[in-house]
């Protein structure tokens, strides 16, 4: 069983290989790669694509790497390969990223990507820290989540959803922020979940145990 995390050189994937690879090992959950091939993309078993920085800046780097959209595309979409989007990574799974300019996304789960405006003016923005996720959906790789469970976020956009039941999890933070999205072979966490200790390492177990 082959994880592929996607290297687009949108930051430093030091801290989500070191997870990853250690819940691996904890549960029998195959091998790590993280690789800027299309060739590693198209042999994975499952595929995580992180994201750091801005949307435009992240949507473009990976189209800046010859072959390794279209592999993650048909990964996702045609051969429905298990799929975790991580913080811009996540948001890139949206219809249209809203950040400095309007610049589409890849479409699999219907929202927008849109600054967030916290009712309370003393909240800054990013939205930087811990926060407790509220669980609204249910999901395999959810197992052993509860509502009040801290996660690690840094961003100051978020995703708006065109369809209320994709949304599985959401913060506040001044008003409701996306936390967690899915939709069939697919899955995205607002959160760094290489970040957020017990929480995260239990969200990444489970995905390399997921089946969709």
């Amino acid at each position: 069983m082959l994880t592929v995390l996607v290297d687009y050189d949108s930051g430093n994937l030091h801290s989500a290989q070191k997870a990853f690879e250690r819940m691996a090992a904890e549960t029998d959950g195959g091998t790590i790669l993280v690789s800027q091939r299309p060739e590693d993309v198209a042999r994975a078993d499952r595929i995580v694509l992180p994201g750091d920085g801005a949307f435009p800046a992240c949507r473009r780097g990976l189209q800046g790497f010859d072959g390794l959209e279209d592999a993650v595309l048909e990964a996702v979409g045609p051969r429905a390969r298990p799929f975790m989007g991580i913080c811009v990574g996540m948001q890139m799974l949206a219809t249209t990223g809203r950040e400095y300019e309007d610049v589409p996304g890849f479409d699999l789960i219907g929202g927008t990507i849109d600054r967030i405006v916290p009712s309370d003016p003393a909240l800054k923005v990013p939205h930087m820290g811990w926060n407790d996720l509220v669980l609204t959906g249910e999901h395999p790789v959810l197992t052993g989540l509860a509502t009040g469970d801290h996660a690690y976020f840094v961003h100051s956009y978020a995703m708006t959803m065109a369809r209320a039941s994709d949304r599985l999890a959401h913060v506040d933070y001044g008003g409701d922020v996306t936390a967690i999205v899915a939709r069939d072979n697919v899955i995205g966490t607002q959160f760094h979940p290489e970040k957020s200790q017990a929480t995260g390492l239990r969200l990444i177990a489970n995905f390399l145990g997921w089946m969709p």
